[in-house]
């Protein structure tokens, strides 16, 4: 190849040849070199002090220093134009939609006479590369979120024992700007960890289109290069942020270049700053955090006139969707059976919820918050409900029964209240004490259908001297009624009877049996 650069001994020999009187042509050919590559370096010889006797004396990396080093060319005003545009490029690109060859025509509207494409791509190319060595990833605003924890960790100190504990530091910046936020936390754990994911989006204002974590377990429960499995807590939260989760690839630290710079430029700012005091909460920790991270953001980036923030607010908040009206909440699980009834229980709370009939007998999956219970089956969410925390009531749905069912989702206290009152007050009374009574509802509501069904079986007079038999004794189920009704008990006096004039009878066993 003309003009290809050539190692010293050869050079030396080139020289030793041209002073025995040999050809340029010859010494080419002898040496495999190009004719311009031995006339380049005889014409540098003449532009020397140095005769060629002397030339051959040299050491190798004298000769290295006399023939190797070129002459410094000085950029034209078309390259000085070009290399002061590629800020304006560097900022513009982030945007979406926005392409190198776009800015390329901007500048060329600008400076008609300016570097052709090929040439444009080469030098940005380089230029970025320069100017910022870590970031070789075009990153686009509003794209992804980059979270991590940094290695070393703040300390606060028990104010009674003096003990000393370190505490965890939550790192999140945004790629395009590289705007940073940062806590302490006391743990890596999955609550503390979505708390803190979720604080840094409320920071930015908004959510970008996907959140770029490492394969901590309160993200990831299942690392692949490929396919990660998410952990179901946070994949429930980017459902309820409309984002996308996308684990950094295990052993491919690229992925997360970015965040791990970050925090190590926070350990120089932020570090270096807290370690002067001593915390003994995380309240006034993170209170000196922030503190030293808006000077972090507001400080320019190296070799930019503009700041993080500044950039943030320019070229990035725009492109983060809006949050969410109401914050996410944590929510837990439980597994369960369908019941006969068509209904499952929250043991956390005893109450029982709905679910479509044909699900009686499968097994389901109850993820719950302090608002809503959630049921699914086989990953397919099959009810929602309000949560309710009143122990052995139901919550149902009248499209979820069977038909045989549902007559008793009418079944409310109210209902037998006012059908007793409509008979008797005695029996009102009566059906009262048993909705007090009775532990479970459903229980309570079988009674109460006993009783009152009794009146089409033996009429509404004896009805009400058997309960009002039923108030005398303090006892208050159906049971007593039917056996006062069995037994003939109704027809005898009206006075009231107390215990002692209950006739002797096995089916009736006294007041303390039934309570």
């Amino acid at each position: 190849m003309a003009n290809k650069t050539i190692v010293m001994s050869k050079l030396r020999r080139v020289l030793q040849l041209y002073l025995q009187g040999k050809s340029k042509l010859f010494i080419s050919n002898y040496l495999e070199l190009s004719r311009n590559t031995v006339n380049k370096y005889l014409l540098r010889t003449q532009q020397t002090d140095t005769s060629i006797e002397d030339l051959c004396k040299l050491s190798d990396v004298e000769l290295d220093k006399l023939f190797m080093v070129q002459p410094q060319k000085q950029p034209s005003d078309k390259f000085k134009t070009m290399y002061k545009f590629f800020p304006h490029v560097e900022k513009e690109i982030k945007k979406p939609g926005i392409t190198i060859h776009l800015l390329w025509k901007e500048y060329i509207q600008k400076h008609p006479d300016g570097i052709r494409t090929t040439s444009f791509y080469e030098h940005y190319k380089r230029w970025s590369k320069r100017s910022n060595p870590v970031m070789h990833i075009q990153h686009k605003a509003g794209d992804k979120m980059y979270v991590d924890y940094a290695g070393k960790k703040p300390n606060l100190v028990d104010k009674e024992t003096g003990e000393v504990k370190q505490v965890e530091f939550f790192v999140a910046i945004l790629g395009a700007s590289q705007h940073t936020y940062a806590e302490a936390t006391m743990s890596q754990g999955k609550q503390d960890f979505i708390t803190s994911v979720e604080n840094a989006l409320h920071f930015y204002g908004g959510v970008p289109a996907a959140i770029v974590p490492d394969n901590l377990k309160s993200a990831v429960t299942k690392s692949n290069r490929y396919e990660p499995t998410l952990n179901d807590t946070f994949y429930d939260f980017a459902e309820h942020y409309a984002t996308t989760i996308l684990p950094a690839r295990v052993y491919k630290p690229r992925d997360k270049s970015l965040v791990e710079g970050a925090v190590k430029i926070l350990y120089t700012r932020i570090y270096s700053v807290i370690q002067k005091n001593t915390y003994f909460d995380l309240k006034s920790l993170n209170k000196a955090i922030w503190q030293a991270l808006k000077a972090h953001n507001d400080t320019n980036l190296s070799g930019r006139s503009y700041s993080r923030y500044q950039l943030f607010k320019e070229v990035e908040q725009k492109e983060l969707s809006p949050l969410p009206l109401h914050r996410y909440e944590l929510k837990q699980q439980s597994f369960a059976t369908v019941m006969q009834n068509g209904h499952v229980c929250l043991g956390q709370d005893k109450h029982y919820y709905s679910v479509p009939y044909h699900y009686i007998r499968k097994k389901v999956k109850l993820l719950y918050s302090s608002r809503q219970v959630e049921i699914y089956h086989k990953y397919n969410r099959i009810a929602v409900h309000k949560r309710v925390k009143s122990s052995y009531h139901y919550t149902t749905e009248k499209q979820h029964l069977a038909s045989t069912h549902k007559f008793m989702t009418e079944w409310t206290p109210e209902r037998f209240i006012n059908w007793a009152g409509s008979i008797d007050p005695n029996v009102k009374l009566l059906i009262s004490h048993i909705l007090q009574k009775k532990q479970h509802p459903e229980q309570a509501y079988k009674s109460c259908m006993g009783v009152l069904s009794l009146e089409k079986k033996v009429g509404k007079e004896r009805l009400v001297n058997a309960c009002k038999r039923a108030l005398d004794y303090n006892i208050y189920n159906y049971k007593i009624v039917l056996n006062i009704l069995e037994k003939g008990l109704d027809k005898m006096p009206d006075e009231p009877l107390n215990n002692k004039d209950l006739p002797k009878h096995q089916n009736i066993r006294g007041k303390d049996y039934y309570q």
